[in-house]
């Protein structure tokens, strides 16, 4: 399981979806300068919401290691909810003044590239396993 890059990069995709969950996402300055509130991404629902389906999604598809193209689907579906939560933070930043973005604003951004990576070497997995069973599949037929 942990050999395999694409398990790496779900571990790693999952850490950082766990660090957006319990982190500071904003922060809410008043004019004088100081700071009003700290929005964590627990305190708005929706992305909560969304934050915790990611962080379930992407540790069942780290423990379906042995379903290559299930974990590969998982992958690509969570890659773009985490797109969209970058989106969603991104009509945040240009549509408010106020707020003041730390740097796990850019980590949805991360999760997806990780994701779509761990997606690329599951395929190459499958791909490997067919091609196997192809070479296989012809030396048996020679032999008879």
């Amino acid at each position: 399981m942990w050999q395999r890059i694409q398990t790496l990069y779900l571990a790693i995709s999952l850490a950082l979806t766990a660090v957006l969950l319990f982190g500071t996402a904003y922060t809410l300055t008043s004019p004088e300068g100081l700071v009003r509130v700290k929005y964590l991404a627990l305190q708005r629902p929706w992305f909560g919401i969304l934050l915790g389906i990611q962080a379930f999604g992407q540790a069942l598809a780290l423990v379906v290691f042995r379903s290559r193209i299930l974990q590969m689907r998982l992958s690509v579906l969570f890659a773009i909810v985490a797109l969209g939560m970058q989106a969603w933070l991104a009509w945040m930043y240009f549509s408010f003044e106020g707020p003041v973005f730390s740097w796990t604003a850019v980590l949805p951004f991360v999760i997806t590239v990780l994701d779509f990576l761990a997606a690329r070497g599951c395929f190459q997995d499958q791909l490997m396993v067919e091609s196997a069973y192809r070479i296989r599949e012809r030396r048996k037929r020679k032999r008879r």
